[in-house]
């Protein structure tokens, strides 16, 4: 799968082969769905919170007598079906939403998400290098960090300003982070940090084409070194002879 390569001055450059292993992947719907709802859920930081009877102040009394009033029985003031009182089950703020989720499951969520967004076409490529013979035009974004120079940029690309616009970069870039932050619906990431929810909820993805080497490095990397072990462990297995029940049988001294 390819994808479209443009320098910083809009122009089409070419074209750029994407790792199949990140952007070429069966998509697993279940597990997308399953990994966003995690990292929602360990975002949550519960605010509501309500008494129970023991945190609320109030008086200990019994309001009136058991019998012979003709009303309902009551308590202390401080019970949940009287007003003022506490609240039976409701919202705390000591909830705890965490999820956990297995590393491979987490990668093979996030390879599904890119590739949903590969095969839609949402992905394109930034060159932030100078093209020849228009010196310094190309180095304009990188070297000023100015909004207005950001977005002449969002306006060559093929994206949609407006919509949200999530930049992959490779490493920390004080002038491309300083001339993006101020755009509306535009993000910018590392690639080590590739999520579901940034590359589902993106309209577009750009991403600069060092930042594809940095998450090929990142994410299939160690996959290929899991592969390989359970390759040498399979083949080991293979060429392992085991004794069977009647030579080991056999051998016995008794």
């Amino acid at each position: 799968m390819t994808i479209d390569v443009y320098t910083s001055t809009g122009a089409k450059k070419g074209t750029m082969e994407l790792p199949p292993m990140l952007f070429d992947v069966e998509v697993n719907t279940g597990l997308m769905h399953e990994a966003l709802v995690r990292q929602q859920s360990n975002r949550r930081n519960p605010i509501a919170h309500v008494k129970t009877r023991s945190e609320v102040i109030a008086s200990t009394k019994k309001l009136y007598q058991q019998k012979g009033t003709g009303r309902a029985r009551r308590g202390s003031a401080s019970a949940n079906l009287l007003k003022g009182g506490a609240k039976a089950f409701g919202p705390r703020n000591e909830r705890n939403f965490t999820k956990n989720m297995p590393r491979a499951m987490r990668r093979n969520a996030l390879f599904s998400c890119l590739t949903t967004s590969a095969r839609a076409g949402r992905i394109i490529g930034l060159d932030p290098t100078a093209p020849a013979g228009s010196a310094g035009q190309g180095e304009g974004l990188l070297a000023t960090g100015k909004t207005k120079d950001f977005v002449a940029l969002l306006v060559k690309l093929p994206v949609s300003p407006g919509r949200k616009i999530v930049f992959v970069l490779p490493s920390h870039s004080e002038a491309l982070e300083r001339g993006a932050r101020n755009v509306p619906g535009v993000k910018t990431i590392l690639a080590q940090y590739l999520n579901p929810e940034d590359v589902l909820g993106a309209h577009h993805l750009v991403f600069l084409v060092e930042a594809i080497k940095v998450a090929e490095e990142t994410f299939a990397r160690k996959r290929r070194g899991i592969r390989r072990e359970e390759e040498e462990e399979k083949n080991g297995k293979k060429g392992v002879r085991t004794p069977s029940k009647a030579s080991s049988s056999s051998s016995h001294p008794l």
